[in-house]
This record gives structure tokens, C-alpha cells and sequence, in this order.
């Protein structure tokens, strides 16, 4: 429809008082830069400039043109500005984060990249560890907070802390004295992360020996899902310690004794990014991301 040369041309016939001054500035013909405006006229079908009068002058659809326009050039370089001016991170960062990172860590690692490097925008995917996975690969995203074993071959990755798993029940349930045995636990209903994941596998195989009680396990995607199952009463749960301890979970549900034989193995998230494509920021992500980790400021109840 115009190109932003366009709208130049048109501030300088305004700024220089007409089309004689503005040619002598682009080297070009008075009739080149009238013929000029003459098609843009044309193609947006109104007209600029009032040529009844021996004075440049816009008319007031010309003025309403130039004014919007004019904040299309301030735009342009203020986008140059940004994505040329040296030092630090720029542009829209495609971050993916498993849920239990959204619940631990997020916060303060948006919050400390964004201080680090403010030129930065944030697109935001939560998924499964496995999709996450598969959309760094196919690169619809940059970085990926995910399990350790859901990391794509030929991706660098950097480890967080392990995260511990522990059993909820909800805050009315009446608790035994002692620590529940396996049999005790596997006749509950039980919700926990979705199938496939470590957690899950490591339930069934836990709770599927044939002297306990028929197991019924409760996979979900979301763990704020299992949260509110587990507070409602619906079942028990396992989930990871730090997001189910943290407000606002934290005064939803209660920690389950449990025997040692059903404690679980600990997550293990990893920082992940295709390091042919995005090395520097994948490095920047993860360094602040350990920081993080480092710096536990969860809230607990």
C-alpha cells in the first residue's frame, strides 16, 4: 500500500515548505517527487496535500495520514535501536516449562532475566516434559525447563537441583500413628503425575506386587489438578515437595508419613536448548535459572 520512504518524503515536503526543497534533499526531480506522491494519492485513494493553494499544505485526511504514519518511522527505529544496540539479549524468547517449574522457579527466573536483560520478551508454553521435548526439537521454542529424561538428542542441557517427592493427603484425613506401609498406601486412591513420567512408572511398580491390594492410580498433567483432587478427597497424591509445600497449596493439603520402601526417586529438571541455534541464550537461561534454584524463595505455609 506506501512504503515508510513514502511517508519520509511526505515529512520532508511538509518540513521544507514543498516539493522543490524536498526534491533537492533526495536528488531527484521536482515532477519525480510530485509523481510520487501523485501514486501514493492514487493508491490509498485521498488526497494529501491541498494544490488549490500556492503553499504546501496538507489536508485534514493528509494530516490524520502523516500523524499515524509518523508513529510507523518512530517505530522502525525504535525496533533498529533495540535489535542493533550492542550488549545483552533482545527479541522474543520462546521459553517451555513443565507445570512444577511454573510453581517453583518461574517467577523469579523471569523476574531476573528481565532485570538482566530488559530488552527481552517473554513467550510462554506449559506442557508435559515429552511435548516440551518435542517442540525444542522442531524449534517452536529456545529453551525448555523439562525432566532430565525427556531431553532431545543433540541438546545441551544443565542440571537443577533434584526436587524431592513426597505423599498428600487432604488436611481432614485422620492419620495412623505410624507410617503407611506400601499395602496400606496402595489401598487408597492414589494422583500423581500423567503416565509415562518416572513418577508414574515408578508407582505402578511400587504397588503392583501381587500380595498388595489392587492398585488404583490417577494420572494428571496438571499438578494443580492433583492438588485440588487430593485436598477434595479424592485420593492421596505424590507430588514435589516445594510446590506442594508453597503457598497457596501448602495450606490446601498435608504431608502423608509413608515407610521408606515407598519414599520415590527425586526429579530431575534440566535446563535444555539446541545449542546450533540458540547457545547464548540457552547459556543465559540456564545460568540465571541456577541461580535460582540456588536461591529457595518459596513461601511456605
Amino acid at each position: 500500500m506506501f512504503e515508510l520512504k513514502d511517508i519520509e518524503i511526505l515529512q520532508d515536503i511538509v518540513r521544507a515548505g514543498g516539493f522543490r526543497a524536498a526534491a533537492q534533499k533526495y536528488g531527484l526531480s521536482q515532477s519525480a517527487i510530485s509523481n510520487r506522491v501523485l501514486a501514493l494519492e492514487k493508491r490509498l485513494g485521498i488526497q494529501i496535500f491541498d494544490r488549490a493553494r500556492r503553499q504546501v499544505r496538507l489536508t485534514p485526511v493528509g494530516r490524520r495520514f502523516l500523524e499515524e504514519a509518523h508513529r510507523l518511522v518512530a517505530a522502525r527505529d525504535r525496533l533498529v535501536q533495540e535489535i542493533t544496540r550492542p550488549g545483552g539479549l533482545s527479541g522474543t524468547v520462546r521459553i517451555g516449562v513443565a507445570e512444577t517449574i511454573v510453581h517453583t522457579l518461574l517467577s523469579d527466573l523471569l523476574a531476573q532475566l528481565k532485570n538482566a536483560h530488559p530488552r527481552v520478551r517473554f513467550e510462554l508454553s506449559v506442557d508435559t516434559s515429552r511435548q516440551l521435548s518435542a517442540a525444542l526439537v522442531d524449534d517452536e521454542l529456545d529453551v525448555a525447563i523439562l525432566l532430565r529424561e525427556s531431553v532431545p538428542r543433540g541438546a545441551a542441557s544443565v542440571a537443577l537441583k533434584p526436587l524431592k517427592l513426597g505423599w498428600y493427603a487432604a488436611l481432614g484425613m485422620t492419620l495412623a500413628p505410624d507410617p503407611l506401609s506400601l499395602a496400606e498406601l496402595a489401598s487408597h486412591t492414589i494422583v500423581t503425575f500423567p503416565k509415562a513420567t518416572p513418577p508414574f512408572r515408578e508407582l505402578e511398580a511400587l504397588l503392583s506386587a501381587p500380595d498388595l491390594p489392587a492398585l488404583e492410580l490417577h494420572g494428571s498433567a496438571s499438578l494443580s489438578t492433583v492438588i485440588h483432587l487430593v485436598s477434595d478427597g479424592f485420593g492421596i497424591g505424590v507430588l514435589p515437595e516445594r510446590m506442594a509445600e508453597a503457598e497457596p497449596f501448602g495450606k490446601s493439603i498435608k504431608p502423608l508419613p509413608v515407610v521408606d520402601a515407598a519414599n520415590l526417586a527425586n526429579l530431575r529438571f534440566m535446563v535444555a536448548y539446541m545449542p546450533e541455534r540458540n547457545a547464548e541464550l540457552g547459556n543465559a537461561v540456564a545460568s540465571i535459572a541456577m541461580t535460582c534454584d540456588q536461591n529457595d524463595h518459596i513461601k511456605r505455609s
